[in-house]
């Protein structure tokens, strides 16, 4: 069964930076892509970041510039740099994770990130 557990979310005031972490369990397979989505209160989850096991990445135009996704693909972990943060960065930050391209999704439970003004 795989798990991801997301880290590193909190209160942090605009202008701050915050680093999340997503750690998985449950399998010896490497993940073909691993990411970060959001979902703000009221609105749909949406796409923040995602690297491949090959290291291409793509950031939503939102966090462009201000945010950097990382993996260690033997470690099965996936980092969240985030910079120069926003009150409308408050969302709720969740791990994402599949194996193949088209295969299931997995997700972690979600860490709490809020941005004061």
């Amino acid at each position: 069964q795989v798990q991801l557990v997301e880290s590193g979310g909190g209160l942090v005031q605009a202008g701050g930076s915050l680093r999340l972490s997503c750690a998985a369990s449950g399998t010896t397979r490497i993940f073909y892509s691993m990411g970060w989505y959001r979902q703000a209160p009221g609105k749909q989850r949406e796409l923040v970041a995602t690297i491949t096991n090959g290291g291409r990445t793509n950031y939503a135009d939102f966090v462009k510039g201000r945010t950097t996704i990382s993996r260690d693909n033997a470690r099965k972990t996936a980092d969240l740099e985030m910079n120069n943060l926003r009150p409308e960065d408050t969302a709720v930050y969740y791990c994402n994770a599949q194996i193949h391209p088209f295969s299931q999704a997995y997700w972690g439970q979600g860490t709490q990130v809020t941005v004061s003004s």
